[in-house]
């Protein structure tokens, strides 16, 4: 039988720059020897994010004289939480919630204009295969929490109708748990996905959702432990909506009254998007609604505000070219 042909490593195919780096006796050599090479980055977008990077964990290295042990440790922690994520679960997504990263993002790419609805972090729970729910239908099977009412309009900034617009929506049951934490998990619960009709109106039956904690069984839980910080989240309702010409808004509603609105263990809440629900007494009008048992539920209007893509394209190429030409202006001068 021959021998296997010989195989041999190969470079990525780009060459050595034409320049020398100074070999380093000194820790902040190795820093600027970094720097030097991350210049030769084509993408000036990409130059300057990643020159801000380096600059900042090496700022962070220096300033806390981390130790090899605890760069190790928080090598380990990162590649625990990569291997904590599945199909269903990001842990991922959850270690930037809870150190404030994924709120921050999210506002400086939308920021509030015109009157458009405000913000909200996506969260670990959103999943793809959400039923779709006819106007005025449930997104929550049958005792899963107390009724709730959900209805509004979808709305250009100047208050013309978006028909058509898809609306998908989750929450928890009244247990605190996605139906994605459901080990026996056979279908979609708690969420559903709709449609504005062609005056922007949508309308749909939910369930009063409850404050919960995030999963503490992974090594984000294990970092709350550490800082000493409660892992719960207020009351909410979770909405992402899309129209074409649009730029989705992905968005939370969060009830008044609940004990961790000012405390949000992901900083999800916004002052807008405290809402409140409106007690319905009314046995004709839960039933006329399709609530089975009928009685008292909790009704949640509110309209929704949409930017058209040039409005947030305008905005945030503005807000790139601003600081990009700043970061490098910064570098010429350095």
């Amino acid at each position: 039988m021959p021998d296997a042909p010989e195989v041999k490593a190969t470079s990525n195919g780009i060459p050595s720059p034409s320049f020398h780096l100074p070999l380093p006796d000194r820790p902040d050599i190795i820093t600027a020897n970094v720097q030097k090479l991350t210049e030769l980055t084509p993408n000036p977008r990409h130059r300057f994010i990643f020159k801000a990077l380096i600059k900042h964990l090496h700022q962070f290295v220096n300033e806390t004289s981390l130790t090899t042990d605890e760069w190790m440790a928080a090598i380990d922690f990162l590649t625990r939480t990569g291997q904590k994520c599945t199909p269903l679960r990001q842990e991922t997504i959850l270690l930037s919630d809870i150190l404030g990263v994924s709120a921050l993002v999210d506002s400086l790419n939308n920021p509030v204009v015109g009157g458009a609805t405000e913000n909200s972090i996506l969260g670990p729970f959103f999943t793809e295969d959400a039923a779709d729910v006819g106007f005025g239908e449930s997104i929550a099977s049958e005792g899963k929490g107390d009724y709730m009412y959900v209805e509004g309009r979808v709305l250009t900034t100047d208050g013309k109708p978006i028909p058509d617009a898809v609306i998908d929506t989750w929450e928890t049951d009244d247990h605190g748990f996605y139906d994605t934490q459901y080990t026996d998990r056979s279908h979609p619960d708690c969420r559903g996905r709709l449609r504005s009709d062609k005056d922007g109106k949508f309308g749909y039956r939910a369930v009063v959702p409850v404050a919960y904690p995030v999963p503490g069984d992974g090594p984000v839980g294990e970092l709350l432990l550490l800082l000493g910080r409660h892992n719960m989240r207020p009351n909410h309702l979770h909405m992402m909506v899309e129209a074409p010409g649009f730029h989705k808004l992905v968005t939370a509603f969060y009830p008044e009254g609940c004990e961790y609105l000012r405390s949000d263990c992901v900083f999800g809440v916004k002052k807008s998007l405290v809402v409140n629900l409106k007690d319905v007494v009314d046995d004709e009008e839960s039933r006329k609604r399709g609530f089975p048992r009928g009685g008292s539920f909790k009704l949640l209007q509110y309209d929704l505000v949409l930017l058209t893509e040039e409005q947030s394209v305008t905005m945030r190429t503005g807000v790139e070219e601003r600081y990009t030409t700043l970061g490098d202006h910064k570098s010429t001068k350095s």
